[in-house]
């Protein structure tokens, strides 16, 4: 009796690679930005439900500072919330053991929110949402939620087109061990938010879709630059809407906001 050949296992399809954006992306990125900050100061603030006081921590991405994120800490003061920066001025990148540093980080943040007996909300734009998810894990106080901006969350450099920025400032180029990364990727038990644009020049939009690891784990697209994305009128309304609900009426973006959910990630 003839012999069948026993059929070759399967082969797994291999994880997308993903790369940094285009040159071109990177290199309208100033223009982009500035028409997007024109469009902040023409935006009409009026209709976003009033704060209702809570702290709120904003943290910069690499090389920015509080000035850079200021259009967006003023935009959340004003809806009334207690907002500010992370208070450590020009984000230069995590220094020695990055653990230790983000350990650190938390106890700056404790401090900066003590006085409040309202669960802080944490932003973080680019890099600065890393520090945000990270803190939020750590932090012995309650969070109420993480909003992260064009932020890589799979911690990959590759992915970006920082390197040699991040090596300027920092100076050395940033990198990230497996076991750091996998924690990374995992979100907050927190509702926690992902905004990402498929036209951002700096940092790969699939770098920034998060798994929807638990019930309130979101990504939301806006069109949008990287530079741009802190004062960027679409972002401020979602980052507006999302900071209007307590964790226990918390619904994805979509289903609140009478808006489309985010596009398929294909």
């Amino acid at each position: 009796m003839k012999k069948i050949a026993a059929l070759p296992d399967a082969v797994p399809t291999p994880a997308p690679v993903i790369c940094s954006p285009s040159w071109a992306l990177l290199g309208i990125e100033p223009l982009r930005a500035a028409m997007e900050y024109a469009s902040c100061r023409l935006m009409d603030r009026s209709g976003h439900a009033s704060g209702d006081g809570h702290p709120v921590i904003v943290f910069p991405g690499l090389a920015a500072d509080a000035q850079s994120i200021a259009p967006l800490v003023g935009f959340c003061h004003g809806l009334g919330y207690a907002a500010r920066d992370w208070g450590r001025g020009i984000n230069t990148g995590p220094v020695g053991d990055i653990d230790a540093w983000l350990d650190a980080l938390a106890l700056d943040i404790e401090a900066l929110v003590a006085e409040h007996a309202q669960p802080v909300s944490l932003v973080g734009w680019s890099l600065g949402g890393i520090y945000a998810r990270e803190v939020a894990k750590r932090i012995a106080m309650p969070v109420r939620q993480v909003i992260t901006i064009g932020t890589p969350i799979t911690g990959e450099a590759t992915q970006t087109n920082v390197s040699l920025l991040y090596r300027w400032v920092n100076g050395t180029l940033p990198v990230l061990d497996d076991d750091f990364k996998s924690r990374l990727i995992a979100a907050p038990q927190v509702p926690t938010t992902s905004i990402y644009s498929r036209s951002d020049g700096v940092v790969a939009w699939q770098a920034c879709v998060q798994p929807e690891d638990h019930a309130m784990v979101e990504n939301v697209e806006v069109d949008g630059s990287h530079c741009g994305l802190v004062w960027n009128p679409a972002v401020l309304k979602v980052v507006a809407d999302r900071l209007s609900h307590a964790p226990e009426a918390w619904r994805p973006y979509g289903a609140t906001a009478g808006m489309p959910a985010a596009a398929a990630l294909t």
